[in-house]
């Protein structure tokens, strides 16, 4: 499902065309050369996961594939078809996950999911972040993709969330010891054919009351909004069935370069401590600074960070993405109320997501895929917290 957007200036079809065209050649060069820089000083593993980054830009803007909008229908119209394809998504993802971390090795490199604890963390955490996301516009993979083409508003979410970030390492600290459980992974506890088939019922679950519901709201479900339209394989709209197969294998691929799944916002609390250091403050005395691996990260250039690189790698995809589909035509005539909403909704998402262990990408997506409970329970608190913000948005003049 599309993000919020706010509609270009109307100009000439040739002018249009042309703004394209440039912006295709500049993406095209500076991915070119982003890749080439990345391949000399950090070697291939960078420039292949740079690589997934802008593969994942281009699947994430053609298929139009976010996790706000499709959320936000169900409550709003009633309308499911995206929150159904999430579930056919982190089926196969479950599919294809659960016996190659359990194998714990693959091609020469170490795996292992993203399993985190189930507290009263990820509750607050995920709601705050369903809440941002309905105000700013974008979950995280959204808000980087519709970013990167064009969207100036979500260009407003993602310096805030930056700053949600920054805030939530500082106070990170204060959510650690909070009532809850120890990690827990259906694969570990109930074995591979056990995990697998647990998490197929709960997303055969999730998609049944869906579609019931949306039948009860309106008679009649839709299986594809994008049925009808064109398909076109490099200006999209690309059906939603073969967006979410795309991003399982953004999602494996990530798996195998990087030994990990897929992560997006860390990226974010580390790019809001560079900042911050920049300007005189030093975040290195933190709780959050002081782990080895963050720790390490704060000392080493972005570009050795995974998930920095194919986060630039989505938004440069995006770009590529949104020009070819002769769609990059950004708007600078912002409402206040859209402003308002954008700083308040990205300072929920950066600080949501640093108490909660990730995001819609690292705890739901990636979480869920692990088979990690901490992904149900991320999911079950954000969807409540984004049913509020749906309702809280009219308040900002958002449609």
């Amino acid at each position: 499902m599309a993000m919020d957007s706010i509609g270009a200036d109307p100009m000439p079809v040739s002018t249009l065309f042309n703004r394209n065209r440039r912006t295709l050649g500049v993406a095209g060069i500076v991915s070119l050369l982003m890749l080439l820089y990345l391949v000399t000083n950090y070697g291939r593993r960078q420039g292949a996961l740079f690589v997934v980054g802008l593969a994942a830009g281009i699947i994430l803007y053609h298929a139009a594939f976010g996790f706000t909008a499709a959320w936000r229908e169900v409550v709003i119209s009633g309308r499911g078809a995206g929150l159904r394809a999430q579930m056919v998504m982190l089926g196969l993802t479950v599919i294809v996950f659960t016996p190659l971390i359990a194998g714990g090795e693959a091609f020469g490199t170490n795996l292992r999911g993203s399993v985190a604890p189930i507290n009263v963390a990820v509750i607050c955490g995920a709601f705050m972040f369903g809440v941002g996301m309905q105000l700013g516009g974008g979950c995280a993979s959204g808000t980087l993709f519709t970013a990167g083409g064009g969207n100036v508003r979500m260009l407003i979410t993602l310096a805030s969330f930056i700053a949600g970030s920054l805030l939530g390492t500082w106070q990170w600290h204060l959510w650690q010891g909070v009532p809850g459980f120890a990690p827990f992974s259906l694969a570990q506890n109930f074995g591979v054919l056990g995990g697998i088939g647990i998490s197929l019922f709960l997303f055969g679950a999730v998609w049944y009351a869906s579609l019931k519901w949306e039948q009860r709201r309106h008679g009649e479900a839709i299986t594809e909004p994008n049925a009808g339209k064109s398909f076109s394989l490099l200006r999209g709209p690309w059906p939603l069935l073969i967006g979410a197969a795309a991003l399982v294998l953004v999602q494996l691929s990530t798996l195998l370069l990087a030994g990990r799944p897929w992560g997006v916002t860390a990226a974010f609390a580390l790019w809001g401590a560079k900042f911050a250091g920049a300007i005189g403050l030093d975040v290195s005395t933190w709780a959050y600074w002081q782990r080895p691996g963050s720790a390490s990260a704060l000392d080493q250039s972005i570009f050795v960070d995974i998930t920095s690189v194919m986060n630039i790698g989505i938004m440069l995809g995006a770009l590529t993405a949104a020009a070819l589909a002769r769609k990059f035509a950004p708007s600078f005539k912002l409402p206040t109320g859209h402003i308002m909403a954008a700083i308040l909704g990205g300072l929920l998402l950066g600080y949501g997501a640093r108490i909660a262990f990730g995001c819609n990408i690292g705890a739901y997506f990636s979480g869920i895929g692990s088979t990690s409970l901490h992904g149900w329970l991320w999911f079950a608190a954000a969807f409540a917290g984004s049913t509020l913000g749906s309702k809280l948005r009219p308040a900002f003049g958002l449609r």
